[in-house]
């Protein structure tokens, strides 16, 4: 009897000490959004051809941790500032292990802080430092479509600003999440252990740990359980998990949308519509994507989405041929709805549907307005509005003359 007692007393210690020491020996640190979420690192043991392709992309970028590898403008010497005039400059600097951004007024320091986090990167690179614990942003924007420093998009151009905090809404597109300080804290601000940059698995497919569990356990099974697909949502919901952080962002926020999961309806979460409430010429073409191609012709009169086109776990970017045969995948000669210049574009015609209909067109929401002093160069992004537009396609038409000659009428 005494045997079995100090067994029984063994193994009651054992259990919590086993317990314990497995969540030390984890390899995957928990989540800071909460036991039901797996982490994205869980998802490659069966995932990892998506996996390993979806890290390329602009989503999983779309936020970082601020390096020389991770940004794209330079810090020699010579192409490392921009000058507002009038003596003022910020010169990109790199300070020891550090890198910053520092204000001179007639050559003196005014004022200077570290880049900490990268934003963006395909058309341009935004950037954020902490300051205690709140995010602000940097004053100077690199812009890949130059290739040069220019002023953060909304800056005054003739003036130098460190002080503009960011606010939950910019991080709930750029990042996967952060925890905000509690209402009772006497600072306003994030917990920076809890930021989980870029967009990962679970941002777009919902909490997974229950997922992970069961076909851990269960290894043969092939349908996939505990998880929301997107092959499986209705076309609104479709829609709604890309409008999310595609729709112009100007909605009133009711919820924070990092709660949002792939099925839900986004109505519960910002105040407002998101389908054909405007007409196309007030729709800005940054950020507006849901919108805008819902108000084409080319939605309304089919069952498209976003994911017609896009798939999100490849680096399409440049892509203008697979784009194109995209477009030729629904008009063709046989269904009566072809390109009416099919035949003076001859072999061009594959790669120029998304040039002629959904072109880059300048945004009035963000303006380069301080480069160097010198250019005031427009700030382009390709419209989701498919539709015929005439002056675009008189300058493919003219740059296909001027490379194959002059086209028979």
């Amino acid at each position: 009897m005494l045997k079995k007692r100090t067994l029984f007393l063994v193994l009651t210690a054992l259990i919590p000490l086993t317990f314990i020491l497995t969540q030390c020996f984890s390899s995957n640190p928990p989540d800071p959004r909460g036991e039901v979420y797996a982490g994205s690192a869980s998802c490659v043991k069966c995932h990892s051809t998506e996996y390993n392709s979806y890290i390329h992309t602009a989503h999983f970028k779309t936020s970082r941790p601020a390096s020389l590898q991770t940004i794209s403008g330079s810090f020699a010497k010579g192409l490392n500032a921009l000058d507002y005039g009038y003596g003022l400059k910020v010169v990109m600097e790199k300070r020891g292990d550090s890198l910053y951004q520092v204000a001179y007024q007639n050559g003196k320091q005014t004022e200077a802080a570290p880049f900490n986090i990268s934003i963006g990167g395909v058309k341009a690179e935004t950037y954020l430092y902490w300051k205690g614990k709140q995010l602000y942003e940097l004053p100077v924007s690199y812009f890949n479509t130059i290739h040069s420093w220019a002023n953060s998009p909304g800056y005054i151009p003739d003036r130098v600003n460190f002080n503009r905090p960011i606010l939950r809404k910019c991080l709930e597109c750029h990042t996967s999440y952060i925890g905000e300080l509690p209402p009772d804290s006497k600072e306003l601000g994030f917990e920076k252990a809890t930021l989980i940059a870029g967009i990962d698995c679970e941002r777009c497919h919902g909490p997974a740990a229950n997922h992970v569990n069961f076909h851990t356990d269960n290894p043969d099974e092939k349908k996939a359980r505990y998880i929301t697909t997107y092959n499986s949502l209705t076309r609104s919901q479709k829609m709604d998990a890309c409008a999310v952080c595609h729709s112009g962002n100007k909605m009133v926020p009711q919820r924070s949308t990092f709660d949002f999961q792939m099925g839900d309806t986004l109505n519960k979460f910002v105040g407002g519509s998101f389908e054909n409430t405007t007409i196309p010429p007030t729709l800005d073409v940054h950020g507006n994507q849901n919108a805008l191609l819902a108000s084409s012709k080319c939605y309304m009169m089919s069952q498209m989405d976003c994911g017609t086109c896009h798939n999100p776990h490849v680096n399409q970017e440049q892509n203008l041929a697979m784009f194109t045969q995209k477009c030729l995948n629904c008009h063709s000669e046989a269904k009566h709805n072809f390109c009416s210049l099919a035949p003076k574009l001859g072999a061009a015609i594959k790669t120029n549907c998304i040039n002629c209909h959904m072109p880059n067109k300048a945004s009035h929401v963000i303006s380069l307005t301080a480069f160097n002093s010198k250019m005031n160069p427009p700030y382009e992004v390709r419209t989701h509005h498919i539709g015929i537009y005439p002056v675009e396609t008189e300058k493919i038409m003219a740059f296909i003359n001027g490379k194959a000659g002059k086209i028979k009428e």
